[in-house]
């Protein structure tokens, strides 16, 4: 049974701008899924949807069986939502904001209690709990606004940006968090545009552009499409010139930095070998970009070459 199950969605706001068209979307019970796209693509009006933010103009919205149309409670019930912005009191103390989200969803207060304790210790906000959220800073703002999400103990957990403008150091204890929830049973969709998040956490991937799922799929069949990667070796002093060798090309930055494009399934040893006779040491190597970040840049640009536009 999927944890979302969207069919023929569409949304036309009263100026005539239709944010989405048509869209088709599943995601498994279970999974950690990414939806992709670039500003205005629809990523928020969907999410909106789903939650009973927006009202949808046409199409279909099942979470776990249930119909939004039909059984709107019951499927409020069953997820959660990390929004963008911030939006809760910020004069309230953080725990007041677990207990009363909590109790919106009848939650008796004892029971509400133990689970705010829960989610805020694993979110590391516990000693933060007497604290008015005004003096928290911008990442554990950003802590609570899961922490809230999770007081009611949701199937489906939707965060839409969870990790914008937090530092390196929470985004990753975010990350590790949200594994270990998703694998406790908690079916995850996030939108991101850090584009290695996706990368590290999710199993399925879709990309939206123009109001329409541009592709959906496993996050290994899709980095699997692409043709060639770009990797940045770091020289100890400038080549006096390249070798030439097929399947690779090669482009000098400056005295110490060459970029090399991979044709998909080429063996780099023999380009180090070259190197290596040619007397031109190499004392480091990165991707000049993730590989989702490749796939998703060609694919817009594929959607744009075929008319359509982001909506």
């Amino acid at each position: 049974m999927p944890a979302l199950a969207v069919k023929k969605l569409t949304k036309v706001y009263r100026n005539g701008h239709q944010a989405l068209k048509g869209v088709d979307l599943k995601v498994d019970e279970g999974g950690f899924f990414a939806l992709l796209g670039p500003n205005g693509a629809g990523k928020s009006t969907l999410i909106g949807i789903v939650a009973s933010l927006v009202n949808k103009t046409g199409g279909e919205v099942r979470v776990f069986d249930h119909d939004l149309d039909w059984e709107p409670e019951v499927v409020k019930a069953s997820l959660g939502l990390v929004p963008q912005e911030f939006n809760f009191n910020l004069f309230l103390p953080v725990v007041e904001v677990v207990l009363n989200q909590a109790g919106y969803y009848g939650i008796p207060r004892r029971e509400a209690k133990g689970r705010a304790e829960y989610v805020l210790r694993r979110l590391d906000l516990w000693e933060r709990r007497g604290s008015q959220t005004r003096e928290l800073s911008g990442g554990l703002k950003r802590r609570l606004m899961i922490a809230r999400a999770l007081a009611h103990r949701p199937r489906l957990l939707i965060l839409d940006e969870p990790t914008a403008g937090v530092d390196i150091e929470i985004r990753r204890s975010m990350w590790t968090f949200l594994r270990e929830l998703n694998a406790g049973g908690t079916t995850i969709i996030l939108t991101t545009h850090y584009l290695e998040e996706a990368e590290n956490l999710c199993r399925n991937i879709a990309i939206i552009n123009g109001g329409q799922i541009v592709e959906s799929l496993d996050a290994g069949a899709l980095l699997d499409r692409l043709k060639t990667q770009t990797l940045v070796l770091d020289l100890k002093g400038r080549p006096e010139r390249l070798p030439r060798r097929d399947g690779f090309v090669l482009k000098l930055i400056d005295d110490r930095i060459l970029e090399v494009t991979v044709t998909k399934g080429t063996s780099i040893n023999s380009l180090f070998k070259a190197l290596a006779r040619d007397g031109i040491e190499v004392v480091g190597l990165r991707n000049k970009q993730n590989r989702l970040e490749q796939l998703f840049l060609t694919l817009v640009e594929n959607d744009k070459d075929n008319g359509d536009t982001p909506a």
